[in-house]
C-alpha cells in the first residue's frame, strides 16, 4: 500500500492542453519529471518490482528504495533474493558501489530511470540531432499527444533520419501533461496511477512489455520525508570508488562530454535452419554492457520470437568490438540495447 505524509501526495489535478508543438511539449512536461530540482525537500522511496520468465509468467521479485538529499547526495539499492547492490552518490560528485551476487538485469538498472527521469535528456533534445513530430490520439475518454523522436545522421552535410529506424515515442495525456506511455527497442512502457509529489508526477504503476507479455513490472510501495542527515546516504565502509555507466548513449558527442565509440569488429548472425523450416521470423532485442574495452559483455535476451533466434543473435554481438566510449576522455562502460533482425525474405 502506498503511504505519504501531505502535503508531499496529491492526487494529480488537470493542466491545460499539452503545446502543439513537439518541444514545446517535452519543455512543458520536463519540469514535473525533473527529480534533480533543487528545491525539492529530502525524500525517501521504496519499490517492489516483478521480473518475468520468456513466457511472460513472473518470475523473480525484488526491492528497490531511493534516498535523495540533493543533486549530488542521494543513494539507490537494489535487492534481490541474495542479490545485492547499492550506489551512493556523495556530495563531492564521488560514486561508491557495494554488490554481491551477481550484476542487475537490464531492468533492474533501468527501474530508476523509468521511474525518476523517463524524458528524453534535455541535452539530447538540444543537439539538434533528434527529429521531432508530435500526433494526436484520441482514444475513448481519453486523448493522447505522441511526440516520436528519430536519431538523425548526417548525409552529405544533412542531418537525416534512416528510413528504417523504429522512432522512440513518449505519449501524454492531453489533460494532466502526465506521461502514459513510453516506446522504444520493440518495447512499451505503460505508466499508471500517477500522482503528483512536491510539483512532480510520480507513477506508481510501471508495466514494460513486448508486445502482449509482459516483461517488468515496478510498484512504488511508499514515498516519504528524509532527514537529510539520515545515515543511510553515508557510504558503507566496505563500498568501493567506481565510475558510473552511461546509459543508452546517443552516438556522437553530446551534451554530457559523452564521444560514441564506433562498432569495429561485427559478426553477422547466422540463420538457424531449424529457424526457417519453422518461418521463425523477428526483432531479438539484447541488451549488453560495453566495457571500457570496448568488448560486448552481459548480453541479455529482453524478447525474441524464438529461443533458436536468441541464441543465434546472442552468440553474434557477444562477439562485437566497439572503440571504446569516452566521457570528457576517459573510457566507460556503457549500457545500450542493440536489435538483431531476422527475415525469411520473400
Amino acid at each position: 500500500m502506498l503511504t505519504a505524509t501531505a502535503p508531499c501526495f496529491s492526487q494529480t489535478p488537470a493542466a491545460p492542453n499539452l503545446p502543439s508543438d513537439p518541444r514545446a511539449v517535452f519543455a512543458a512536461a520536463a519540469p514535473f519529471y525533473d527529480f534533480t530540482d533543487v528545491t525539492l525537500k529530502p525524500w525517501h522511496l521504496k519499490a517492489t518490482y516483478q521480473l518475468y520468465d520468456d513466457k511472460g509468467n513472473p518470475s523473480e521479485q525484488g526491492t528497490y528504495e531511493y534516498w535523495w538529499a540533493s543533486p549530488k547526495l542521494h543513494r539507490s539499492s537494489w535487492i534481490r533474493g541474495n542479490q545485492n547492490r547499492t550506489d551512493w552518490w556523495t556530495a563531492g560528485g564521488a560514486l561508491y558501489r557495494k554488490e554481491s551476487g551477481g550484476p542487475l538485469r537490464y531492468f533492474e538498472r533501468t527501474l530508476e530511470t523509468a521511474l525518476l527521469s523517463p524524458l528524453p535528456q534535455r541535452s539530447e533534445i538540444e543537439s539538434g540531432r533528434l527529429k521531432l513530430e508530435l500526433m494526436k490520439i484520441p482514444g475513448g475518454q481519453e486523448s493522447f499527444a505522441c511526440v516520436t523522436t528519430s536519431l538523425q545522421w548526417k548525409v552529405d552535410g544533412k542531418l537525416m533520419a534512416p528510413t528504417s529506424a523504429t522512432p522512440q515515442y513518449y505519449c501524454f495525456d492531453l489533460h494532466t501533461m502526465t506521461l502514459r506511455m513510453a516506446y522504444s527497442s520493440l518495447i512499451t512502457t505503460m505508466f499508471s496511477q500517477i500522482v503528483k509529489t512536491q510539483g512532480h508526477f510520480l507513477a506508481r504503476q510501471v508495466a514494460v512489455s513486448d508486445g502482449m507479455q509482459r516483461l517488468f513490472s515496478i510498484s512504488v510501495d511508499a514515498i516519504d520525508g528524509l532527514d537529510p542527515l539520515d545515515a543511510a546516504l553515508k557510504p558503507a565502509a566496505d563500498s568501493i570508488p567506481t565510475r558510473a555507466t552511461v546509459s543508452q548513449p546517443v552516438p556522437g558527442e553530446t551534451g554530457d562530454g559523452v564521444t560514441a565509440g564506433p562498432l569495429v569488429k561485427k559478426t553477422f548472425p547466422t540463420y538457424p535452419m531449424m529457424a526457417k523450416m519453422a518461418r521463425q521470423q523477428g526483432v531479438v532485442v539484447l541488451a549488453a554492457v560495453i566495457g571500457t574495452d570496448g568488448r560486448v559483455r552481459d548480453l541479455e535476451v529482453l524478447s525474441s520470437p524464438s529461443p533458436l533466434l536468441a541464441d543465434s543473435a546472442v552468440k553474434a554481438v557477444k562477439q562485437w568490438e566497439y572503440k571504446p566510449y569516452l566521457l570528457n576522455g576517459a573510457a566507460v562502460e556503457v549500457e545500450t540495447v542493440v536489435n538483431v533482425y531476422y527475415s525469411l525474405g520473400r
